[in-house]
């Protein structure tokens, strides 16, 4: 595969349904809030597995700062991580990773605000001289994103190199992919492995797409 087919990551067409929910097992009191299951977890598993082993082989320092946006990217995160170690626990390159936190609001129900709302300290200074890998969930119009990499910026890192989980291809779809990219999907809502609506829908382990009825039910 060349540069271009890995930094777009699985493509997933336009008119690709999901899987029906009968094959899957998932908590049952969402039974009438999602259609169908969009990426099984153990794919999504699979994949970010393999990211991992991009992230080692690009790295040429032995340590990595790991920066992690919450709420949305903690298991794509933890999971990334895990690989990332055990990679290095079975070959002769170990990345030592130190992990930390931002929290971002940039959706209200199904909508994005494309604003970069920091929750908490914009203090970021212990990224200063460090080699940073910054871990998404989703990346959409790539706005905040942007946003989010120039305040990272600021605090003048050695290296960033970013990992989304998920790219939207939208009307205003980001110009530029994340260095690492999981799953190129469709415009469409979903859920599932740490990704909510509203709050609800992270204890999902499949991503999901999310139905009218969920949409209603957890609308704010």
């Amino acid at each position: 595969m060349d540069n271009e087919g890995k930094k777009r990551g699985i493509v997933i067409n336009d008119d690709w349904p999901g899987y029906s929910l009968d094959l899957f097992t998932y908590p049952e009191h969402y039974h009438d809030d999602i259609d169908s299951v969009y990426i099984p977890h153990g794919v999504i598993m699979n994949r970010t597995e393999r990211l991992a082993r991009y992230i080692t082989e690009d790295f040429v320092d032995d340590n990595i700062t790991v920066l992690c946006v919450l709420k949305g990217g903690y298991k794509f995160c933890a999971d990334l991580v895990e690989f990332i170690k055990v990679l290095g626990r079975n070959s002769n390159k170990y990345l030592e990773t130190r992990v930390e936190f931002i929290r971002l609001k940039s959706y209200m129900n199904d909508q994005s605000t494309e604003d970069l709302h920091i929750i908490g300290s914009r203090d970021l200074s212990f990224l200063r001289g460090k080699n940073v890998l910054i871990v998404e969930a989703i990346v959409d119009t790539g706005k905040t994103m942007k946003a989010l990499l120039k305040h990272v910026g600021t605090f003048e890192p050695k290296m960033v190199k970013v990992a989304g989980l998920l790219v939207k291809r939208t009307p205003n779809m980001a110009e530029s992919l994340p260095d690492y990219v999981g799953f190129e999907i469709p415009n469409r809502f979903v859920v599932g492995y740490a990704l909510d609506y509203n709050e609800y829908f992270r204890d999902l382990t499949h991503i999901c797409i999310i139905s009218k009825t969920g949409k209603m039910k957890y609308k704010v």
